[in-house]
């Protein structure tokens, strides 16, 4: 009897760790200093496209073929 609730209670203490152990990882990572933007914003060097304006004609891009 007593072996069956130190079982149980360990593979409830074992649940509880792993819980806390994918939280942990899980987790988002930390925010960015003020002065560096985010890095395909950086790598672009324009703001995220608008998606419900009118397409720019200044853009080097290819366009989309539908």
């Amino acid at each position: 009897m007593l072996t069956t609730l130190m079982v149980i209670g360990g593979v409830l203490v074992g649940l509880l760790l792993l819980l806390a152990l994918i939280v942990t990882l899980s987790a988002r990572p930390a925010t960015r200093p003020a002065g560096r933007p985010a890095g395909w914003v950086a790598d672009a060097g324009r703001p995220h496209p608008d998606a419900w304006a009118p397409p720019s004609s200044t853009t080097e891009e290819m366009r989309a073929v539908r």
